[in-house]
């Protein structure tokens, strides 16, 4: 026991000694060793590198501030919709629940005046009974539909108020691939929601509007700004916007498996936005104009095939008899290489440029012609291949007709057995808007957007004065009561 403490004790001396020894012999060296336990915990002062890194990173915080008090929530209630396939509410908009009388929208919107006019989209209002808007700071109003077109998936509402906090245009032409954005809307009805993301890519189309323009006679729209910013079904309608706060596109669809974000979406220029805008506001209906051609995309093998030397702008290959580009001497064989001073690299480039413009508008079109350039001077015709605006009762006078369907007056003996009021019983459908949304030959109309329908003078009265989402109810003669939306 005694030989185990002297031990220990010859031990702890030991130590002692070569510590000290090794203290004074190298001091720097022990130094060193005390700086090393103070250098573990040095890594939390290196969180204030990020201060001095982002010099020229964008203003996230302010183009928010700007934008989000401008996007509202929008809730909408369709009653007894014939729940007819929609591509928008696979690929898109999965806000709509169906409960046993109605379906329950949710969407976004954009403030683009201080007096109440908002855009949004179209498949988000469609064939809506009835509209709220949620401002961000939770007042509510009724919305109002001013005028839809579903060819760009656009729509325009009104809500009685002024001194609204308003985005302002930017310039959609000027937007660049890499570019930073962001998405503002209400996703899953998470109210005011701002995600961030980079312009992907411009002049996109989808191929989604197809199936949405209720087998109108006019070609959508599609050269959507894709983006990777984050959104979900309730985005749609929503603004997309730059770093600097402005407006340069609305959110209108995502690709996904799912439904829900998977790193690509959409939206719709605002150079788009603003025209459309402009021509509900002014004639009630949008005006578009037709150069009168058909293209194509060229492809290194299509070039080959062609001639062609140059893989740009889009090949014509089909011209409109007395239509505005054969009055201006384009050609069958021409490439379109720019529009006005846009250069053009696809059809849904050329298709969105000539969308910016009015018939009679004048414009010049840049051309390869045997490998020589040209510039033509176009001006541009409307739909009936004239020059001119067409006016709103033109429109809905063909939105009647568009219905393609013969009516009959009901008998007093029908009347009774029906145990309705009134109305009007479809004899003969054709193709049109009636057989697309999957109504049935001796379907008996009642009424038109909750409005009773007595005979053929009230559904030409209401159809007539009437655009946008309509809601059809009536009964079979079987008496199963249906219910429709149709757009008009």
């Amino acid at each position: 026991m005694k030989k185990l403490i002297s031990s220990v004790c010859i031990g702890l001396m030991g130590g002692a000694f070569a510590l000290v020894g090794n203290y004074y012999i190298n001091p720097a060296s022990s130094k060193a060793s005390l700086n090393y336990s103070t250098y573990a915990v040095t890594p939390t002062h290196l969180t204030s590198y990020s201060a001095a890194a982002p010099a020229n990173a964008p203003d996230f915080v302010a183009s928010a501030e700007k934008s989000v008090n401008s996007v509202v929530h929008i809730k909408t209630i369709v009653e007894n919709k014939n729940l007819s396939y929609d591509p928008f509410q696979d690929f898109f908009f999965g806000g709509r629940q169906r409960q046993p009388n109605m379906m329950q929208g949710s969407g976004s919107g954009v403030i683009i005046s201080n007096d109440g006019y908002i855009v949004t989209n179209n498949h988000v209002v469609n064939g809506a009974s009835k509209i709220e808007v949620v401002l961000n700071d939770k007042r509510s109003y009724v919305g109002e539909v001013i005028g839809t077109d579903p060819t760009s998936d656009l729509a325009l509402l009104r809500i009685k108020e002024k001194d609204l906090p308003f985005v302002t245009y930017g310039n959609s032409d000027d937007v660049k691939v890499g570019e930073w954005v962001l998405a503002v809307g209400n996703p899953f009805n998470l109210n005011s929601t701002v995600t961030a993301g980079i312009i992907s890519a411009k002049g996109r189309n989808i191929n989604i509007l197809e199936h949405n323009t209720d087998g109108g006679s006019l070609a959508p729209i599609e050269s959507f700004i894709q983006t990777d910013a984050a959104v979900n079904p309730g985005n749609s309608g929503g603004a997309l916007v730059s770093t600097g706060g402005e407006l340069i596109g609305i959110n209108t669809a995502i690709a996904s498996n799912n439904g829900s974000y998977q790193g690509y979406s959409f939206a719709i220029p605002v150079n788009i936005v603003k025209k459309v805008v402009a021509d509900l506001i002014e004639y009630g209906n949008v005006q578009r104009a037709f150069i009168g051609l058909s293209i194509q995309d060229i492809d290194s093998r299509f070039a080959d095939e062609k001639h062609i030397k140059q893989l740009k702008g889009v090949y014509i290959n089909g011209i409109t008899e007395n239509g505005a580009a054969e009055e201006a001497g384009i050609k069958l064989g021409d490439v379109v290489t720019r529009v006005e001073n846009v250069n053009i690299k696809s059809t849904s480039e050329f298709l969105e440029q000539i969308g910016k413009f009015r018939p009679s508008d004048k414009i010049n079109i840049t051309v390869i012609r045997n490998e020589k350039e040209m510039m033509l001077p176009v001006v541009l015709k409307n739909k009936d291949n004239s020059l001119g605006i067409i006016k709103k009762h033109e429109v809905t006078r063909a939105a009647v007709n568009s219905l393609g369907a013969v009516f009959e007056e009901l008998s007093t003996e029908d009347v009774a057995k029906y145990n309705i009021t009134g109305g009007v019983r479809i004899v003969k459908l054709e193709p049109g808007k009636l057989a697309n949304a999957s109504i049935k030959e001796g379907f008996v109309i009642t009424s038109v957007d909750k409005k009773k329908i007595t005979d053929l003078k009230d559904i030409k009265d209401i159809l007539e004065n009437k655009t946008g989402g309509v809601l059809i109810e009536g009964v079979y003669p079987n008496g199963i009561r249906a219910y429709y939306a149709l757009g008009l």
